[in-house]
């Protein structure tokens, strides 16, 4: 789904990322994961084509992600992620749809169908105003989700809520997996990667220290959070 090939991206005399290559399979739920400033959310953008590497490639389903074809069936909701307070989570949506072509019946069916997916029906025609952080987190999802995405990218989705929030958000994401929607999740929340992903990638000053499957990452017993503190510690040094 996802190939990154000796991926640097400059800014400046900054490499924010450095010759970073790696691979995400299709259906594939994958965290990437370090400490602030590791260049996560520049590959997020390069995924995105907000911004381009300076130099290597990346390729989503085989195609560069500087085409626009390529971002054609990718789903994404931002850490920063708002609605406005003068909307209600149902109109939110259906300007969505109405960015995706669809309007009238096939817009309504739409949002209704994301809706009942991120468990917002009966509250989705209230105004955003009166909505927790965690409601307004499942709207947001909801509208990534719209269109049936083959790719879905999650920039720190559970931040700043509630366990009861960050439980929903989980079965929400777990609930996607009969789909085949490949997830690429961006989390400091490390305890959730555990339950969630199948595979990590930990980051750090903008190259990759780690890439493989949780299990795999955890094998001796020691937690993900263990694991990460090793890591970063060893390559600060």
């Amino acid at each position: 789904m996802i190939v990154l090939d000796a991926v640097t991206k400059k800014f400046g005399s900054l490499k924010a990322v450095d010759a970073v290559s790696f691979q995400i399979n299709k259906g594939e739920f994958f965290a990437l994961l370090g400490p602030n400033g590791a260049g996560k959310t520049t590959i997020i953008k390069m995924l995105l084509g907000f911004v381009q590497p300076t130099s290597g490639s990346i390729r989503i389903k085989g195609v560069a992600c500087s085409e626009t074809r390529a971002r054609k069936n990718i789903g994404y909701i931002a850490e920063q992620h708002m609605i406005p307070p003068c909307l209600s989570g149902f109109e939110y949506l259906c300007r969505h749809a109405s960015l995706m072509g669809l309007s009238g019946k096939k817009a309504r069916l739409e949002v209704e169908r994301v809706v009942e997916v991120v468990s917002m029906s009966g509250r989705e025609k209230e105004k955003s105003s009166g909505y927790s952080k965690g409601m307004r987190q499942r709207i947001g999802i909801a509208g990534a989700l719209m269109g049936t995405p083959e790719l879905l990218i999650l920039d720190e989705p559970v931040s700043g809520l509630d366990p009861m929030g960050i439980r929903d958000i989980r079965n929400i994401i777990d609930s996607l997996r009969p789909h085949e929607i490949t997830i690429f999740l961006n989390s400091h929340l490390l305890s959730e990667v555990e339950k969630t992903c199948d595979t990590a990638g930990i980051m750090h000053k903008g190259k990759i220290v780690v890439k493989d499957s949780i299990s795999a990452i955890m094998a001796h017993g020691e937690s993900l959070e263990d694991i990460f503190v090793k890591h970063i510690t060893q390559t600060t040094h």
